[in-house]
């Protein structure tokens, strides 16, 4: 008689079997190709509650196991003033995946909530500051964040259509204010669609914004704009299926000879800096 498998095995073997082109293959590509686990890491995988985050920790959990590279893993989860519901939820997931949660509590959202400029960009150091600190006293030296393919294309068109500036989500990135410490992103290759089929799959609800700011107006004015860049993206790949990844395949091709202007580490150049290098060395 077979033995029932747990949903732990279940929700593994189906990123290994149904899901492996889609899920899988390119976790493992992103991985290899920007290098994101080196051997004697120790990750703190940050799990928000999310569908994203959560199926982060799966593939990490995963690799970790088949991976020649040896390094460690760990769940670390971040209260930053969830509602009981939501927490009571992510909690439950945790324990049906079988995933040892070391949980700590925090007070963003009662801070945050205090400022009248830019809540969600306050909120958002605040919580990468004490990921990055929880992270470094559990002997962690990388933290893995829950970005994905369709927030690295989403993300460049906002700059570009909103703010004015040509600016990607790197697959990873050293952290300035926590010396050791740098940031991954494991599905930066995998799309938004795919980890949404593979939770619909296996029976999986996770939370959605749990924010509790109470300047809805500006956070929502920010999902809309990213609503409307999403189905920019759809009205777009009916005629050119191929759009997604022609934006992502544009992120790794950057011509800076072609740009009137760019910074580099905080610094505003101008090809005017280099036309006159050229003038100068045509003798």
């Amino acid at each position: 008689m077979s033995r029932e498998l747990t949903k732990r095995q279940l929700t593994e073997r189906s990123i290994s079997k149904k899901y492996r082109k889609e899920i899988w293959n390119p976790f493992i590509a992103a991985v290899k190709r920007y290098e994101l686990v080196e051997p004697g890491d120790r990750i703190a995988v940050c799990i928000s509650g999310g569908k994203d985050s959560f199926l982060c920790a799966v593939l990490m959990r995963m690799l970790q196991r088949f991976s020649e590279v040896p390094f460690d893993v760990v769940f670390l989860s971040m209260n930053p003033g969830y509602k009981p519901e939501n927490r009571q939820k992510i909690e439950e997931n945790a324990a049906q995946l079988e995933m040892p949660l070391t949980v700590f509590e925090t007070d963003i959202f009662d801070v945050a909530n205090k400022t009248d400029h830019s809540p969600c960009y306050l909120c958002a150091r605040m919580r990468r500051g004490h990921l990055y600190s929880e992270a470094q006293k559990l002997g962690c030296n990388k933290i893995a964040l829950g970005h994905h393919f369709s927030d690295v294309i989403e993300t460049t068109l906002l700059g570009m259509l909103y703010g004015g500036q040509l600016q990607a989500m790197p697959p990873k990135l050293r952290s300035r204010n926590y010396p050791g410490m740098a940031l991954i992103r494991p599905l930066y290759c995998v799309n938004e669609k795919d980890i949404l089929a593979w939770a619909r799959y296996n029976g999986l609800s996770f939370i959605q914004c749990a924010c509790r700011l109470t300047e809805r107006e500006a956070r929502e004015e920010h999902a809309g704009k990213r609503q409307e860049v999403k189905r920019l993206i759809q009205q777009l790949k009916k005629t050119n299926p191929q759009i997604e990844e022609n934006i992502f395949a544009s992120l790794h091709q950057v011509w800076l000879d072609t740009f009137p202007g760019y910074l580099r580490e905080g610094q505003q150049h101008s090809f005017l800096e280099r036309f006159g290098e050229q003038e100068s060395g045509e003798g």
